[in-house]
């Protein structure tokens, strides 16, 4: 039987963001993004949460299914409405990345990776993944810019094994730490992380930032964008040096065929 999830104690704890009072809990749902996505179709408010002890049908990056079990993961949904560029859509997932990063160091005293550009790593296993869906607007001349964007979170918090096919490279909080991490405290601990986030890369996007620009916060706090021996998987396949990020927040890779690559969708690993 999964642990019982405290949602009062949950609400309490993000009083005064833009998440507090919008938080909806479900036992069991195919996918808590389809949820949200269906929610904004339908208005839901910039700041609403959807999270589930169980998914049956999670989903990750590219297709990927997410190995969810009852109880044992954070598995989670916000929807947001931002001011935000199609062209900075990228950033959205970059930011989630850091404050995932902060909640488990936060909570769990653990220092996690990021990979490029939505995976949650302890050590060289995956702990989270990232999956940003979105809806654009184009008003008369403005540029085209986001409608919202649906984030999904997925955290392997107190699982004490996984499936043979994917044991070696999976783990959890409580795998690396020994001990349990409620999602009671995880939970806080990231919304309140994304909301900051947020908050400067809105300012950044608006020319008005104090703290160093999110493609440096990212690159800070990343093994992987620069200098890592990696594979990509897209254009036919091709190895080489990560070398940062473009403007956009895409990472670049110094190819062994001595060409500069642009990653565009993930499929990244280490030779």
């Amino acid at each position: 039987m999964p642990d019982l999830f405290n949602l009062a104690e949950v609400q309490q704890a993000i009083t005064g963001t833009p998440f507090a009072g919008k938080l909806l809990h479900l036992r069991s749902t195919p996918s808590t993004n389809t949820l949200a996505l269906e929610a904004a179709q339908s208005g839901a408010p910039h700041g609403s949460v959807w999270i589930a002890d169980e998914q049956t049908a999670g989903r990750g990056r590219g297709g990927h299914t997410w190995h969810s079990t009852a109880g044992d993961g954070l598995y989670a949904s916000v929807l947001l409405r931002p001011q935000i560029p199609l062209q900075n859509v990228l950033w959205l997932s970059l930011a989630t990345g850091l404050a995932v990063q902060q909640a488990i160091a936060d909570v769990a005293q653990l220092k996690a990776d990021i990979r490029w550009p939505n995976d949650i790593l302890v050590g060289k296993r995956k702990c989270g993944g990232i999956l940003v869906e979105t809806s654009i607007s184009a008003q008369q001349a403005t540029p085209t810019s986001l409608r919202y964007a649906v984030i999904g979170i997925g955290l392997n918090l107190n699982h004490e094994s996984f499936p043979d096919e994917i044991k070696e490279l999976a783990t959890s909080l409580r795998l690396e730490t020994g001990k349990t991490c409620p999602r009671e405290q995880i939970l806080p601990a990231l919304l309140r992380a994304l909301d900051s986030q947020i908050l400067l890369l809105q300012k950044e996007l608006e020319g008005q930032q104090t703290a160093p620009g999110l493609l440096d916060r990212f690159s800070a706090a990343s093994t992987w964008v620069r200098g890592k021996r990696v594979t990509v998987d897209e254009d036919g396949g091709y190895t080489g040096l990560t070398d940062g990020l473009d403007a956009q927040g895409f990472l670049r890779v110094a190819g062994s065929d001595g060409l500069l690559h642009t990653v565009r969708s993930g499929g990244v690993r280490t030779i």
